[in-house]
């Protein structure tokens, strides 16, 4: 079962802060209440055991200037909130930290549930062609629009997202990101290999990316990625090029594709003959860090799963994708046997829905067909904490830690009949969070707060 009351590290801070809720707040301070159930997670539940699962039946979250002062039960926190602080009541709502998508393409978004075949042929027939699209400043502002609109619409408050190899791709995402105080992470992708009217150089390639970090990376809460798109789509020069970037910015992440498709990874070492595995074929350009994202690793050797653990390097999970396109079955039990830090990813296009919870439960799937279950506490934690800390920001979202940032949503446990149905008299968080995953959709999502804001509310 999991805790009904905080750990005693949150107590000693919530405690503190009821004590300074009983003045009047300071000046300018922007302080809001509100009253719904709670979950979050202070770690990995596979570590930590269910006592790493927060749940408030009856709880208070206190926002103050877009992060969170207070997260704690009802009972401990509300008599001590000074008179004026508002209290929003949400009955029947369950908050949430916003859903952390570890791996999806902005330019995309218009080729969703596109039938193709497996990787390498959907990507010439569909996805190619949809990312010409994307050398028009005006489509790339309208599909950024869309695509954030989206996102939050599904209650995922921060993403690691791919543009087209178009700078103006990722400019205008940016700036529709900029505009709704987003948490994101971008980069245009690097391709001096691939269709003719969608290759860039080494030259323009790393001109473009050092143009994007300086003109947006730490620009609010955005942040770039260095992003050659997977081995295939850069010569030996550009992926050398990609990592002097990465090394020269301490600040920026690379993310890429690895391990994806059999017939990929075929393609690659033949490509790299002198690679020792696909992995090595990034590593020898230093793009293995503890920055690095790698989508998919499903088709990975021993010596790959070790490497990442020892560099730090994490694994966005794509399960949706990887069963769309026949790609394979990603091993999460042998991921974390060799260590290595584990987030979600849509993967839009090829993933079927923008949706982080349909995303879980496809997970939850997944383990199964590999042999074990994946627990639905786990599973939650994947798509907020866990995905946090595949991305390096764990100290900053994921969680209703206080200081945290204050990107959080309202589940509806009875947006649907038959969700509502199903959880009538239910209190047990693991199954609530289950049914949720898997009858769940963006309709379960009733509104999203990003840095304390509503950016989406269903009405």
């Amino acid at each position: 079962m999991t805790q009904t009351v905080f750990s005693f590290e949150g107590a000693a801070a919530f405690s503190c802060q009821r004590e300074r809720l009983r003045v009047q707040p300071e000046p300018m301070s922007d302080v809001r209440a509100y009253r719904a159930a709670l979950v979050h997670c202070l770690d990995d539940p596979r570590r930590a055991g269910p006592d790493a699962v927060v749940h408030h039946l009856d709880g208070l979250l206190l926002v103050e200037d877009g992060h969170i002062a207070a997260c704690g039960a009802w009972a401990d926190l509300g008599p001590g909130l000074a008179a004026d602080v508002p209290v929003e009541r949400l009955p029947g709502r369950i908050l949430t930290p916003g859903f952390v998508d570890t791996h999806i393409h902005f330019p995309q978004i218009d080729m969703i549930a596109s039938f193709s075949g497996q990787l390498l042929d959907w990507l010439t027939e569909k996805t190619f062609p949809a990312e010409r699209a994307f050398a028009s400043q005006t489509h790339a502002q309208a599909a950024a629009r869309a695509f954030l609109d989206e996102l939050l619409r599904n209650g995922t408050t921060t993403a690691m997202v791919f543009g087209s190899v178009h700078k103006a791709s990722v400019e205008a995402l940016f700036e529709a990101a900029s505009a709704r105080n987003m948490r994101l992470i971008a980069g245009k992708s690097l391709m001096d290999r691939g269709p003719e009217d969608l290759r860039d150089t080494v030259e323009r390639g790393r001109a473009e990316t050092e143009s994007l970090i300086r003109d947006w990376s730490r620009h609010g809460r955005l942040g770039y990625a260095v992003t050659p798109r997977f081995a295939l789509s850069s010569s030996p020069e550009q992926l050398e090029a990609a990592g002097g970037i990465l090394r020269a910015h301490d600040h920026v992440w690379m993310q890429t594709h690895l391990a994806e498709n059999p017939r990929e990874v075929a393609a690659v070492a033949a490509a790299f003959p002198d690679a020792r595995d696909y992995l090595d074929a990034y590593d020898r350009f230093g793009l293995v860090t503890e920055r690095s994202v790698f989508a998919h690793a499903i088709h990975m050797t021993d010596r790959s799963l070790h490497r990442m653990a020892r560099a730090g390097a994490a694994i966005a999970h794509c399960p949706t994708s990887n069963l769309f396109l026949g790609s394979g079955l990603f091993d999460l039990a042998r991921a974390d046997a060799h260590g290595v830090c584990v987030g979600l990813g849509t993967d839009v296009g090829a993933g079927t829905s923008f949706s982080v919870l349909t995303t879980a439960a496809a997970a939850c799937n997944v383990a199964q067909l590999k042999g074990g279950p994946l627990d639905p506490l786990r599973a939650f934690y994947l798509a907020t904490l866990g995905g946090a800390r595949a991305l390096g920001l764990a100290d900053r979202i994921g969680s209703f830690r206080t200081g945290c940032e204050a990107d959080f949503v309202a589940l509806d446990a009875a947006a649907t009949p038959l969700l509502a149905r199903r959880l009538s008299g239910v209190s047990d968080i693991r199954e609530m969070l289950f049914a949720l995953m898997v009858l769940g959709d963006d309709r379960a999502v009733a509104r999203t707060w990003v840095a304390g804001d509503v950016q989406h509310d269903r009405g």
